[in-house]
C-alpha cells in the first residue's frame, strides 16, 4: 500500500476507530491516542497492508485489540500501586503496634518496686551479666535472679 493510500483509508476510517477507542477506553484523550497509535502501527507495516481483504475491519479489530491492551496496561499499573499502598500501609500499622507494646512494657516496667525496676534495666536495656550488677548492688546472684524472675511474672501479668 502506498503512503498516499493509506493516508486516504486512515481519514476515511479515522472517525469510526474514535468511536470504537472511545467506547472502549472512555475517555477522550486516551481514544486519541489509541487511534494515533494504530496509525502508527498501519504505517510501520504498510508494505503487508496490500494482502488484506477487509482494511476496515481488520483496522476496527487492531483498534479494539490495542484498547484492551491499554486498559490491561492500566489495570497492572493500578494493582501495583495498590500492593504498594497495602504494603506501607502494613508498615505502618505494625509500626504502631510495636510502639505500643513497647509503652506498655514501659509502663509496666515503671509500676515495678524499685529494686526489680532497677536489676530489670540493668540486665534488659543494659545488658551487663549478674555478676556485673551484683558488684554494683551488692546482691547476690541468687537475689538478683529471683528478683527478675519476680519483675518477669509481674510483666507478664501487668501486660
Amino acid at each position: 500500500m502506498t503512503p498516499e493510500s493509506l493516508t486516504e483509508t486512515y481519514k476515511s476510517l479515522s472517525d469510526g476507530l474514535y468511536r470504537v477507542a472511545y467506547y472502549i477506553l472512555e475517555s477522550q484523550s486516551d481514544a486519541q491516542d489509541a487511534v494515533q497509535d494504530l496509525f502508527i502501527k498501519l504505517w510501520n507495516t504498510r508494505e503487508q497492508l496490500d494482502t488484506v481483504l477487509n482494511l476496515k475491519a481488520y483496522c476496527t479489530t487492531l483498534m479494539k485489540n490495542l484498547c484492551i491492551d491499554r486498559l490491561r496496561r492500566e489495570s497492572k499499573v493500578q494493582s501495583t500501586e495498590l500492593t504498594f499502598d497495602m504494603a506501607e500501609t502494613r508498615q505502618i500499622e505494625d509500626d504502631y503496634m510495636t510502639k505500643e507494646k513497647l509503652r506498655r512494657v514501659m509502663t509496666a516496667i515503671g509500676k515495678l518496686p524499685a529494686r526489680q525496676r532497677d536489676v530489670m534495666r540493668m540486665y534488659v536495656f543494659e545488658e551487663k551479666s549478674y555478676d556485673e550488677i551484683a558488684k554494683i548492688t551488692g546482691m547476690s546472684n541468687l537475689t538478683l535472679r529471683v528478683l527478675l524472675s519476680n519483675a518477669r511474672k509481674s510483666l507478664r501479668n501487668e501486660i
